[in-house]
């Protein structure tokens, strides 16, 4: 390839074949790129005209930084982290198609990160790194200490006395030393802060052979950000493990935490999770933000007649309310503010939590801790000598749980509980497998619900689009009524991070326990019986729930088939 560029600068009469030979015998003595040697040769006096010539080898185009006027909202498309770290530069968006200035458009490690983080089909244009960096300090801007920015002041490895080898060779006097170093206390905190103002709810830190990933869950989905310096995976995971307490001497078994910061005037929660990866450890951080915690039952987004009937339910006397759903779909937020309907200083409210995510004045939250035998059974039956009125079950797991909760949901306490099914019918079922006789199910339950969390289009960059046939097949839905639907899609901006969403809604399925319900369920129906004649109750299904919001331009149609499934 350098001797290509030579060639052609030969043949373009910019250099002589002598100049080219002591070029090229320069490189080999002290590296870097051929073009870089002629120039401080003094061969080529200006640098554009190598970046003209190394943009006709690669067959891409070349640009002048310094004569252009960039769109800011597209120069953001990269975050500025990543923008520092690779020299790059985003400067013309022409539908999908990101054009981004670079000073090696051969690089496609970095032409596939900036697909993957901008959402982005990437065409690189040849400019040079100076004019790259002097447009990302104007655009940009150097207000706000970047990650990078950070890594530049650190310490090398050898400096932080970290051995770049197997973790036998690490000693935990090294660890307590590199810890304490100013430069790596502001990456950590860097790297959450990064992810508070971005709304993320986790934060994952991987280390792989010779790489360590960080990434957020942003809205549901993990963003892949810049990547943290191999070399010091080990002082970042020890200074997380200091910051929750944790044993930074042991690296063989999971490790389980909590860290309480204060910032911008409120504390947030981080539970703090460690496992033994065969690469190194894996570390991934839930942020528990008060402020995301909707405790406002009618802002949850309840359909009239879903929230009528699940309002009814928690006020009953006595009882058993179940959630249902996957992890992240939001059924700790429903439980808590259906809690807070009913936190008055006459209710007695305990919970049972694995772990207690957030703490809120006026309720008795019990912490399980299974190494030392406090289960969620073992602390129901400390609840029913407590004089409770209403009992949070974090999670229904076994059935001497089950057994117990539902005892209680029948002599005088109204339960509210969750269950990994995949709609509200199922739960019945899994009761049942989990050895729960069907006529205490029938007598106990009172309402089951199971919700997701499906993406909001973004409303900056929403636009029109005309949905693939196999879509609307899946969905049930014929290509006639879909002629009378606009549908919508979010084609990536600035404010969403190229992704197209912002933000998530949730979708309810409802199903209070009717009269004909319960005969159905002491006569031992499948969940297929019992969503049928739900339906005719008036239950809308999840899928349905997520139709509604695709029809009324809130999500797209791909939320639908991905969130949901049909019955």
């Amino acid at each position: 390839m350098a001797l290509l560029l030579g060639e052609m600068l030969i043949r373009a009469g910019r250099i002589t074949e002598e100049q080219l030979k002591k070029a090229l015998e320069v490189q080999k003595e002290s590296g870097g790129k051929l073009g870089e040697v002629l120039l401080e040769l003094g061969y080529i006096e200006d640098e554009n005209v190598i970046n003209e010539f190394v943009a006709k080898q690669l067959n891409v185009g070349s640009i002048k930084l310094a004569d252009l006027e960039l769109d800011p909202e597209v120069v953001s498309l990269i975050p500025v982290d990543i923008a520092r770290k690779f020299t790059v530069i985003a400067t013309i968006k022409v539908g999908k198609l990101l054009f981004v200035a670079t000073e090696d458009p051969s690089n496609l490690f970095v032409l596939d990160t900036l697909k993957f983080v901008t959402n982005h089909d990437i065409q690189p244009v040849m400019t040079s790194k100076s004019a790259i960096q002097d447009a990302i300090e104007r655009y940009y801007g150097t207000d706000e200490e970047t990650v990078d920015d950070i890594l530049e002041d650190m310490a090398t490895a050898e400096d932080l006395n970290i051995v770049d080898e197997e973790e036998e060779e690490i000693s935990d006097m090294e660890l307590q030393e590199a810890v304490l170093e100013k430069p790596l206390v502001k990456l950590v905190n860097s790297i959450i802060m990064n992810a508070i103002r971005r709304k993320a709810s986790d934060i994952h830190i991987e280390t792989y052979e010779k790489r360590t990933r960080l990434r957020y869950r942003i809205d549901g989905d993990l963003v892949e950000q810049a990547p943290l310096p191999y070399n010091l995976r080990h002082a970042v995971v020890s200074r997380i493990k200091i910051m929750a307490k944790l044993n930074i001497s042991e690296r063989r078994v999971p490790q389980d935490g909590r860290i309480k910061i204060h910032t911008q005037g409120r504390a947030i929660d981080f539970r703090v999770s460690i496992l033994p990866c065969i690469f190194g450890e894996k570390v991934v951080m839930r942020l528990l933000d008060p402020e995301n915690l909707m405790l406002d039952i009618s802002k949850l987004g309840f359909p009239k007649r879903a929230l009528k009937e699940f309002n009814k339910a928690i006020h009953l006397p006595f009882g058993m309310v179940l959630v249902t759903g996957p992890t992240g779909s939001g059924k700790t937020t429903t439980l808590y503010s259906a809690l807070s309907q009913l936190n008055t200083p006459d209710t007695n409210i305990m919970t049972a939590e694995d772990p207690v995510e957030y703490n809120i004045k006026g309720l008795n939250q019990v912490h399980m801790h299974a190494e030392i035998g406090l289960t969620f059974a073992e602390a129901l039956r400390g609840f029913l000598r407590q004089d409770p009125d209403v009992i949070l079950v974090g999670e229904i797991r076994d059935g001497e749980t089950a057994s117990i909760a539902i005892k209680a949901a029948l002599t005088g306490h109204l339960v509210f509980s969750t269950l990994h099914t995949n709609d509200a019918p199922s739960a019945v079922t899994r009761l049942v497998d989990m050895g729960v006789p069907p006529f205490l199910v029938a007598g106990a339950v009172k309402l089951i619900m199971a919700q997701r969390l499906v993406r909001k289009i973004c409303p900056n960059c929403k636009v029109e689009m005309k949905p693939e046939p196999e879509y609307l097949e899946i969905i049930g839905m014929s290509s006639e009524d879909a002629e009378k639907i606009t549908f919508y899609k979010g084609e990536g901006c600035p404010m969403c991070n190229g992704s197209g969403y912002k933000g998530r809604i949730a979708c309810f399925e409802i199903m209070p326990i009717s009269r004909e319900l319960k005969k159905m369920i002491l006569a031992g129906a499948a969940s297929l019986e019992l969503t049928e004649q739900a339906a005719k109750e008036g239950m809308r299904t999840l899928r349905q729930e997520a139709i509604r919001y695709m029809i009324d331009g809130i999500t797209t149609i791909e939320q639908v088939i991905t969130e949901t499934a049909s019955h």
